[in-house]
């Protein structure tokens, strides 16, 4: 890195020869007019150069950075004010010189414009002004860019840190939600069903989808659809004669994509907290887009008076977190319990803008 830093300030010093050459051709062409003195206007011009390089160089590179960026303005007015009389009084001693050994102490043989003070000080304050504000502007990008490099820096990590906590949030999903179904085979195991091998492949259909396919962070809305239908089988094999299900869905669009396992624990909720009524489990679910707004809906029975069953779970309780994560300020999620049903509603605007998010 000093390395590299070195390299730069290397760099630097043709380009600083260069525009201090032009610096003193342009002060022989200023006090060079109107008058056939070249060898006073070289030595003078001589003279004040290095005036202007220490006087601009101590600006740019000591009062401004030290004082002006650091907004101490009263330590900068004071020193820059003790740098101007001093440069001041070196350029009337280069005169003095001047007069004394170029002239013979008489004005007559001077160049016009090197008699007079105001123009000599106005010719070097121009240079040492307009170098000072070119550096300022340099020193303001900098700022600039330093500035926008954190922001990255702080955004990256915001970024980082949102995937590690969606990467938790769902390692906490799939053990639940792995744990419900295993129960169901598990119980089927114990009757020596028939259906426990239809039971194992579904399994393994979910499996995949969870393994490989949920690690995105979209997937289609038709293959969430095919997972929750492959759950509801699942189901319907456990609860056998004593579970009624719908499920209702609008035609989807292809490209209509979502955050994976978003649905899901609704869907496990209702059938692991709902309860059986007249002998029958029933749960209605339904999926509606419209225009850009898409609504999901579970409605399960439910005899309990507790509210609180499902929204403290560990599924509903996760997707919450996600949602934030994820749909900030573009979801709306409503849970209702009354009248022997238990009714979540989640609703996603702006569906089309976050397919891409």
């Amino acid at each position: 890195m000093d390395l590299l830093s070195n390299l730069k300030k290397v760099q630097f010093v043709p380009l600083h020869f260069t525009f201090w050459v032009v610096v003193w051709l342009f002060y022989i062409y200023f006090f060079g007019f109107n008058t056939e003195n070249n060898d006073y206007v070289i030595w003078f011009s001589n003279i004040l150069i290095p005036v202007t390089i220490v006087t601009t160089y101590f600006f740019i590179y000591f009062l401004i950075p030290q004082y002006l960026l650091k907004k101490k303005y009263g330590v900068f007015s004071l020193y820059s004010t003790y740098t101007i009389v001093v440069s001041a009084y070196l350029i009337s001693i280069s005169m003095f010189v001047g007069l004394m050994y170029k002239s013979d102490l008489s004005t007559e043989g001077m160049p016009p414009l090197s008699k007079s003070l105001p123009f000599i000080l106005i010719s070097v304050y121009t240079v040492v002004v307009l170098v000072s504000a070119f550096k300022l502007l340099v020193y303001n990008l900098d700022a600039l860019d330093k500035n926008k490099s954190l922001e990255n820096q702080i955004l990256e990590a915001g970024l980082k840190m949102k995937d590690q906590e969606l990467q938790y949030l769902k390692k906490q999903i799939h053990p639940h939600f792995l744990f419900n179904t295993l129960n169901t085979i598990y119980g089927l195991a114990l009757k020596q069903s028939k259906d426990t091998p239809d039971v194992i492949l579904k399994l393994s259909n979910l499996l995949d989808y969870i393994l490989y396919q949920v690690n995105s962070s979209r997937v289609s809305l038709k293959d969430e659809i095919l997972h929750i239908k492959e759950y509801v089988e699942l189901e319907k094999i456990r609860f056998q004669n004593t579970l009624d299900v719908n499920f209702n869905y609008d035609e989807l669009n292809s490209n209509t994509e979502i955050a994976p396992m978003l649905f899901i624990p609704f869907v496990e909720n209702a059938f692991k907290h709902g309860d059986l009524i007249d002998g029958f489990l029933k749960i209605d679910i339904t999926l509606k887009i419209t225009d850009d707004k898409l609504t999901f809906t579970v409605e399960n029975s439910n005899l309990s008076s507790d509210e609180s069953i499902s929204e403290n779970g560990i599924g509903l309780s996760n997707l919450k977190k996600r949602l934030d994560l994820l749909y900030r300020n573009n979801y709306t999620l409503n849970i209702i319990h009354q009248d022997y049903k238990y009714r979540v509603s989640l609703e996603l605007t702006g569906i089309n803008k976050l397919e891409h998010v």
